[in-house]
């Protein structure tokens, strides 16, 4: 009686097998240099300042996720944090240029956000009290995170034209406000100063001639309020759009070793309106058209600042909260991890995500706190990708795309996979670079003949030959059902959803021969976590 069905199943399925295509390909990680470093604290999520109202398209999805009045005591919340062992949280956004610290001598009235028809984003300014700021820091000392503050940079200046503002920056209420936060014992690992204020701007923006003046001033008050202290934190700027000759003038004017880190923002998806969202994420012609901006702003700190990193202080694909049922679903991370390897292999230091929640766009559902599936892709990678960044070829299509790193914590190399296509099965061998000089029917043969021998002869070869049985670690993450939109993500099989008890779930991978071809299903990533390889560059 169960035949019938379990016959109808498969030959239901013969269409979809027959559609689908296999392609043999072979990757290459070179593990003998390193190619960049990222922080240890890679992974990074913001919190911004938005109040329920803010709207985009006739959406409101930020709900009650601001800074002001985020759910601190969500028990899903510190959970998610905590699941990571030491995030970084940048706290900023748009409307940071507007907040008020209610301490010391502030002589502005000190009222919360409310909406402005002439205001900067249409908004009015808004009040960071002491009590919220104390509740923020207790949060994040029980939940381990690292703690990155934008700055109000606009106080004290005046509009001068259009969305020109002028002026020297009032860095009394920034002091008063950092005042307190030594006094109350807070570690603030970085300080940044300013949001989109770099080039043209977004809402405003401020000359690079007198943004740099700014910043050697607040470097100043920093190195006065931090004397003798153990800890000193890092001053980051500008957080804004990358504009080559605004950035290179800023670097010119602050001078050497007053900017640790230069910062700018990435929503390289267009408007979170746009209806060919999911097109441009699963395009690597356009995914890859960001490598310009990350190879420009490592160029011009090489040659102008090479004093500071580069970090992605904002990024969240779509502007505009993101787009809705695309930026909280399992196709958005195909962009996000794209982003992470791509950044990485640019000097990249930090990439914080727009949002942790709050938006379309955020880690976590706004309203119910249950994590959305770029959560999973950044805690995968948190966890399997350390900071030392390797060298990848293949000779695969463009669609499937890969990054590798030594593995976090441990010995041998993680290689992230990212499958574009939606009709193409990568039947993949991966080959250590070190042995791209043996010998092949008793010949030494060149990378590019050597690589194309490689597609049926092998999965991996280490360095030394064993007969021992290897394993390989897999993590294959899909949408649920199959459905690409889907707010729920499966790994190796099993739907990525909170415990019983309302704990993040076990992230376990699948042991494979290492032996054996590597399998990447349209549509699909993975990280495979290769234990046994030598790398020197990893050592």
């Amino acid at each position: 009686m169960e035949f019938l069905p379990i016959l109808f199943l498969f030959v239901a399925s013969i269409p979809a097998i027959l559609a689908e295509d296999i392609s043999h390909g072979t990757i290459v990680v070179d593990g003998t240099t390193t190619v960049a470093q990222t922080d240890d604290n890679f992974i990074c999520a913001t919190i911004d300042w938005w109040p329920h109202d803010k709207c985009d398209y006739n959406q409101c999805p930020w709900h009650y996720t601001s800074a002001i009045n985020l759910d601190l005591s969500h028990p899903y919340l510190a959970k998610a944090v905590q699941a990571f062992n030491r995030l970084r949280i940048r706290v900023g956004g748009s409307l940071q240029d507007q907040v008020l610290y209610n301490v010391g001598n502030l002589k502005s009235p000190c009222h919360p956000f409310r909406k402005m028809k002439d205001g900067l984003f249409g908004f009015s300014k808004g009040c960071l009290r002491m009590e919220r700021w104390d509740e923020l820091n207790h949060f994040f000392s029980a939940t381990g995170v690292m703690v990155t503050f934008g700055l109000n940079a606009l106080h004290g200046r005046h509009k001068i034209k259009k969305s020109l503002w002028g002026g020297d920056w009032d860095s009394s209420n920034a002091q008063d406000f950092m005042k307190y936060t030594i006094s109350k014992g807070y570690q603030i690992d970085s300080w940044e100063f300013g949001n989109e204020l770099s080039g043209n701007g977004v809402g405003a923006h401020v000359l690079a001639d007198q943004y740099g003046k700014d910043l050697i001033h607040l470097k100043k008050i920093i190195n006065e309020l931090y004397k003798g202290s153990q800890f000193r934190p890092s001053l980051v700027a500008p957080g804004g759009f990358f504009n080559r000759d605004w950035f290179t003038k800023l670097l010119q004017v602050s001078g050497s070793s007053i900017l640790d880190a230069m910062s700018h923002h990435m929503y390289n998806l267009g408007a979170g309106v746009d209806p060919k969202l999911v097109s441009k994420i699963l395009d690597p012609n356009h995914l890859s058209k960001a490598a310009y901006t990350f190879n420009n702003l490592t160029q011009i700190i090489r040659r102008h600042g090479p004093w500071a990193s580069a970090w992605v202080g904002e990024s969240g694909g779509a502007y505009n909260s993101g787009g809705r049922h695309v930026s909280d679903t399992f196709v958005n991370s195909f962009w996000y991890l794209d982003q992470l390897g791509m950044a990485s292999k640019y000097h990249t230091k930090v990439y914080c995500r727009q949002t942790l929640i709050g938006g379309n766009y955020g880690l976590l559902n706004a309203t119910t706190f249950v994590p959305n599936p770029d959560y999973y892709s950044a805690l995968l990678w948190h966890r399997l990708m350390g900071k030392v960044v390797l060298d990848v070829d293949s000779d695969a299509s463009p669609f499937l795309r890969s990054y590798a790193h030594c593995s976090k914590g441990r010995a041998g190399v993680t290689l992230l996979v990212i499958n574009l296509s939606n009709q193409t099965n990568f039947i993949l061998n991966v080959q250590n670079s070190i042995n791209l000089k043996l010998a092949v029917n008793g010949q030494n043969i060149g990378r590019d003949s050597f690589t194309r021998s490689l597609k049926k002869t092998f999965s991996w070869v280490g360095v030394k030959a064993s007969d021992e049985d290897l394993f390989r670690e897999e993590y294959h993450l899909t949408p649920k059902d199959g459905y690409l939109q889907s707010r729920t993500m499966v790994l190796n099989g099993m739907p990525l959803e909170l415990t019983g008890t309302r704990n993040i779930p076990r992230l376990d991978p699948v042991h494979v021969n290492v032996k054996s071809p590597i399998s990447i299903s349209p549509l699909s990533i993975a990280f495979i976590v290769f234990p046994n390889l030598e790398a020197r560059a990893c050592q």
